[in-house]
Formats: structure tokens, C-alpha cells, sequence
């Protein structure tokens, strides 16, 4: 929804409120041009083959020359994935990101060469290798996770079977975006006075806010109405998208898809069963959360689409983008000047794009480029987009202090501590908004907005990791996920999540429907473990001062440079312990004694 509140057209959208996809490329023709160079350039690699273990100095050279043509290859694809992300309908778009996936699956078949001929490097000879070429060291690290992952690499001929794969892996995932991004369209929901508003994915969460209780429950039951007509559908592409996942992880050897996906990462497993025994101890909690909420709002039943509601409902609140953009950098002057510099200008120069349009892409998010990140937006002008600026913003100040100080090779954060940055960024912006609020109606309203982010955070996005672990078990065991069976998981959880106090929707089984995450290989565990990691951070910055900020500085400037639990112990927080997570919830629970204390 635009900022005057009618659904625009791409080309209707002020340039200054779009982002500058010219600093890839100043046109299409430019993107095919660059291609087209990287389709000549990369076959020079394949000279490589069974030249790996020649010596030190081929093996550099080796690093260099892919380090070169994979950030041309990332420029050509972050380009046609942003620009089919502004109208999901534009065929063009479409077709150029098409192409580049295509060769891109291809071009890994070839490569398929390295990691084998990777692994039976034995330690004496990556040794010799490091004194014969002492600018090697450079990628000692690299070296070092591919020969801990010797035993899920296979031979060479296996290898290149699997990337070859790798374009029809992809497939539930696009087909999934295409579907419920550009196909699905939804009845208007209808207000209590009659008048129709616009529902869509994009504003489907601006409505589930609203104070017009008829409102919500039409937009809610035309939403999982249409989404229940293709349950068949959807079932079928995420059953897809699962038994891929299973398929790659028993064709490398791993004891299950989710020991697979964390070892990507580098994260123990437990960890992940950890956080989900932890928020089963404090489910006690929600379950007081929500007998709460159905007091405070006054309703012998709440229902599913009762439960996003502000609890201080007489209170307008109505934040313009630029009042949030201001507030926000204002809000990470407790990270320092440099900190604040880079934010001001990620906004002068247009890393985002900020409103909806017809056919873009739902939902927020950030986009890593070397170039500079890249933000989506769908701005509505409530205090929840002002969290999603600074949560995205969050993530594109971790891209661009990776990049500003590590080489290219240890660049890219990996997805455990990606969300630890975005969150902190949220629970900064609530200090700084709570710190100078003396109304205690505002204090409240904001309260129920963090309670809130623990709720949808910590508790729902560990009902996600519970669900995605149990639907790959059932795949592991033979299992087809038809509509059915995924209702029934998606509906018990929702049971165990909420307690008593809500009266469930039958609508809510359907919900796993319009979960883009759920296609991203075990992704969602990591909002709730990054979420506690960030209230802990943020506790420390806010207590300790310089020493914090430097710790944490140094975490946003460090990449891949090691283990991502190793970069969070140095900011201050293990993640091996629950530690982190029960004192998050026990956060949660204080701020509820606040809160029933201000509305009492």
C-alpha cells in the first residue's frame, strides 16, 4: 500500500522511494551485455581440473580467479532478483532471473570438480602449500571447513550429478513465490460500516491490526479461504520442496535433513532442540499472554484474528516513513558515529525500495550486494514498519561492515548469526522510543508491541522449527504431506502454542500455506535463537557501555571469518548454553508484569 493508501502501479512510484538497481546496472541491456561476458569468462576455470593438488601457487591462483567471476555472477543475479521482486507478474524479469538460475546450475555442474579434488588434500600437504604460497593463508579457514566436511563429499562424477540437480531443487521454491505472490488474488475484506478495503498479502498484517473486529475476521476468512481452494496445491510444491531436502541430505550422508541444513552453518544440532525445549518450559507464559489479551479486550472467545490487536486500542498512532527513518538512526546513536554515518546514507543513496506496489514481492528484507545492500520494503506507515526498517536496516549494516573489512572469501555471514544483528537494531529502537515516552498510554502501547515481538518471535518461530522438524521426519519415514496431514501438525501445534485461552480458528491449519520460510531448508530457528541472542546483546550495550559496542562492532565486521558460535561468545553471548534463551523469556515475562501493571 502506498503512502496514500491506494495500491500503485510500479511505474507509478516516485524514483526517490525506489531503489537504485542502476548502481549494478544502469540497464537491462548492460545486465545482458555482462552476462553474456560471464558465460565467455567462466569455462577459462575448468583448466583447473586435476590441477587442485599441483601446488600452492595453482591453488591460489585457483581462489583468486572464482572469487573474481562469482562476484560478477552475484551482481548478474541480484539484479534480476530484485528486479522481478518490484512486480512478481513482469515477465521479463522473470525471464532474465530464469536464465541466470538456469546457467547459474549449469556453470556449479562444471565446477563440480573442486570440492572432491578439495578433500583428498591431506593436512601435510596443504602444510607445504601454506610455506611453498604464504598468501594461501588467506584461505586456511575455507580449507579447513571443506576437509571437516570430508565425509558428506562425494567423488567427482556424484558431485556434478548433485549440482546438476541443483535447478530442479530450486523448483518448489519458485513455483511456491509465483503462486502466492502473482496468482493468488483475495476477496476485499469488508469493515463493520460496509466499506470494502483491499486485502493482499502485503496488507493482510495491517488488517489483522485493526480495532474493527468484523474487519479482521473477514480478512481473515477470505485470506485462508482462498489459500484453502489450492491446500492441494500448496501441499504438493512444499512436499516437493521437503523430499528434495531429504534427497540431497541422505545423497551426503547425513543422518537427517536437519543435521544437514546445521551443518551448513556450523551450529550444533542441539542447539536447535535446545531452543525448542527451552519455549516449551516457559510456554507458561504465553499461555498468561494470552488469558491476558482476552481480558484486556473484553471477549468471552479470542480468536486467532484477535490476537495481533494493540491493547491500547483509543490510541492513534500513525508513523510516516520519514519520521521513522529519522527515529531510527537516532535510536543507533548508541552504536557510535561511524554507525550512524553509513545508516544516513544508505537512505541519501537509496538502498531501499519502500512501498507496495501491484504485484511486488510480499514482506520485507535485505539483500547483501557488494555493491551495497539492497532493502525491500512494503511501508504502511505503522509503528510495526518502523520495526521492519530497523530490522532490515539491521541486516544491511551487517552486509556492509562484513564487506567494508573482510576479503570476499569471508564476506557472507551465515544464517545463524544473521538475525542477531536485525533483532538488536528492534530492541535498540524499543529503548530509545520507551526512554522518552512519559505518557503511559504510549508506554503501554509500546510495551504490547515488544511483548508481541516475543511473542511472534520466540514462541512462533519455534512453532515454525517444531513444524518444518516434524514434516521432514515424516518425509525421512516415507510419508507423503498431503493437505490433510499438514493441517493436522499445523492445528495441534497452534493447540500447544496458545493454550486454553484462545478458541482456534479450523481456518489456522491452513496457515503453513502462506509461509514463504518454510521453502528456505531450516531457516526459521534461527529468528528465535537470533532473537535472544539480540535482547542480550542489547542488554549488555545498554549496561556496559564502549566495551559492548566494541564487542559488538567487531561481531557486524566479522563475516564468516569463524564459527558463527565462536563470533557470538566474542560479542558476549553462548549460544551453546540455554542461557540465552531462558533469560529472554524471563525478559518477556517482566515486561508482562509491566504491562499488567500499566493496565490494571
Amino acid at each position: 500500500m502506498a503512502q496514500d493508501g491506494k495500491i500503485k502501479k510500479r511505474s507509478e512510484q516516485r524514483r526517490e522511494d525506489t531503489w537504485s538497481t542502476e548502481d549494478l546496472y544502469p540497464s537491462d541491456e548492460a545486465w545482458r551485455e555482462a552476462f553474456e561476458t560471464v558465460k565467455k569468462e567462466a569455462p577459462a576455470l575448468a583448466r583447473y581440473q586435476g590441477r587442485l593438488a599441483e601446488s600452492g601457487q595453482v591453488l591460489y591462483a585457483y581462489f583468486q580467479e572464482k572469487e573474481k567471476l562469482e562476484e560478477a555472477v552475484e551482481r548478474l543475479y541480484v539484479y534480476t532478483s530484485l528486479k522481478s521482486d518490484e512486480d512478481t507478474r513482469n515477465s521479463v524479469y522473470q525471464g532474465m532471473k530464469g536464465q541466470i538460475l538456469s546457467w547459474l546450475a549449469q556453470w556449479q555442474q562444471s565446477m563440480a570438480f573442486e570440492t572432491p579434488e578439495l578433500t583428498q588434500l591431506s593436512t601435510e600437504t596443504l602444510e607445504r602449500f601454506y610455506q611453498e604460497k604464504p598468501e594461501l593463508e588467506l584461505y586456511r579457514r575455507l580449507m579447513d571447513v571443506v576437509q571437516r566436511r570430508k565425509a558428506h563429499t562425494l567423488s567427482q562424477p556424484e558431485e556434478a550429478l548433485l549440482a546438476a540437480a541443483g535447478e530442479l531443487g530450486d523448483a518448489p521454491d519458485q513455483i511456491y513465490s509465483v503462486l502466492a505472490n502473482a496468482d493468488l488474488t483475495f476477496p476485499s475484506a469488508q469493515d463493520i460500516s460496509g466499506k470494502l478495503h483491499p486485502l493482499t498479502n502485503g496488507s493482510y498484517g495491517t488488517l489483522m491490526r485493526s480495532q474493527d473486529a468484523e474487519l479482521r475476521r473477514d480478512a481473515f476468512r477470505n485470506l485462508y479461504e482462498v489459500y484453502g481452494k489450492f491446500e492441494n496445491t500448496m501441499a504438493a510444491t512444499l512436499n516437493a520442496h521437503v523430499k528434495q531436502n531429504v534427497f540431497f541430505s541422505r545423497a551426503r550422508k547425513y543422518g537427517s535433513c536437519l543435521e544437514a541444513a546445521l551443518d551448513r552453518t556450523e551450529v550444533p544440532v542441539s542447539v536447535f532442540h535446545q531452543l525448542i525445549d527451552s519455549v516449551h518450559r516457559h510456554m507458561d507464559t504465553m499461555y498468561r499472554y494470552m488469558a491476558f489479551r482476552k481480558k484486556q479486550m473484553g471477549l468471552e472467545e479470542l480468536h486467532m484474528y484477535d490476537i495481533y490487536v494493540p491493547l491500547v486500542s483509543d490510541l492513534e498512532v500513525d508513523i510516516p516513513f520519514d519520521q521513522a527513518r529519522d527515529e531510527v538512526i537516532d535510536a543507533m546513536a548508541v552504536l557510535g558515529p561511524e554507525y550512524q554515518a553509513v545508516l544516513k546514507k544508505s537512505f541519501e543513496q537509496r538502498w531501499m525500495d519502500i512501498y507496495e506496489n501491484e504485484g511486488k514481492r510480499s514482506g520485507a528484507y535485505s539483500c547483501g550486494a557488494k555493491v551495497h545492500p539492497y532493502v525491500l520494503l512494503n511501508q504502511k506507515d505503522t509503528l510495526d514498519s518502523e520495526f521492519t526498517l530497523a530490522h532490515e536496516m539491521g541486516h544491511a549494516m551487517h552486509s556492509y561492515l562484513s564487506n567494508a573489512n573482510q576479503p570476499p572469501v569471508y564476506a557472507d555471514y551465515v544464517i545463524f548469526v544473521a538475525e542477531v544483528a536485525s533483532t538488536c537494531n528492534e530492541a535498540l529502537l524499543m529503548n530509545y522510543l520507551l526512554s522518552r515516552t512519559e505518557n503511559k498510554k504510549m508506554r503501554a502501547y509500546l510495551l504490547n508491541y515488544f511483548l508481541e515481538q516475543f511473542r511472534t518471535t520466540l514462541y512462533r518461530q519455534t512453532m515454525f522449527a517444531e513444524f518444518e522438524e516434524k514434516i521432514h521426519q515424516m518425509a525421512e519415514a516415507g510419508e507423503t504431506l498431503t493437505a490433510d496431514i499438514l493441517k493436522k501438525e499445523y492445528y495441534g501445534l497452534n493447540l500447544l502454542y496458545y493454550g486454553d485461552a484462545v478458541a482456534m480458528d479450523e481456518e489456522i491449519a491452513i496457515e503453513w500455506a502462506r509461509v514463504p520460510h518454510f521453502y528456505y531448508n531450516f531457516y526459521v530457528y534461527q529468528y528465535a535463537t537470533g532473537f535472544a541472542a539480540a535482547i542480550a546483546l542489547s542488554q549488555k550495550i545498554l549496561q556496559e557501555g564502549q566495551p559492548a559496542v566494541e564487542r559488538y562492532l567487531q561481531f557486524l565486521k566479522g563475516g564468516c571469518s569463524t564459527d558463527p558460535i565462536s563470533l557470538l561468545k566474542m560479542a558476549g553471548v553462548d549460544m551453546t548454553t540455554p542461557e540465552p534463551v531462558d533469560r529472554a523469556l524471563e525478559y518477556f515475562a517482566r515486561l508482562l508484569d509491566e504491562m499488567e501493571e500499566l493496565m490494571a
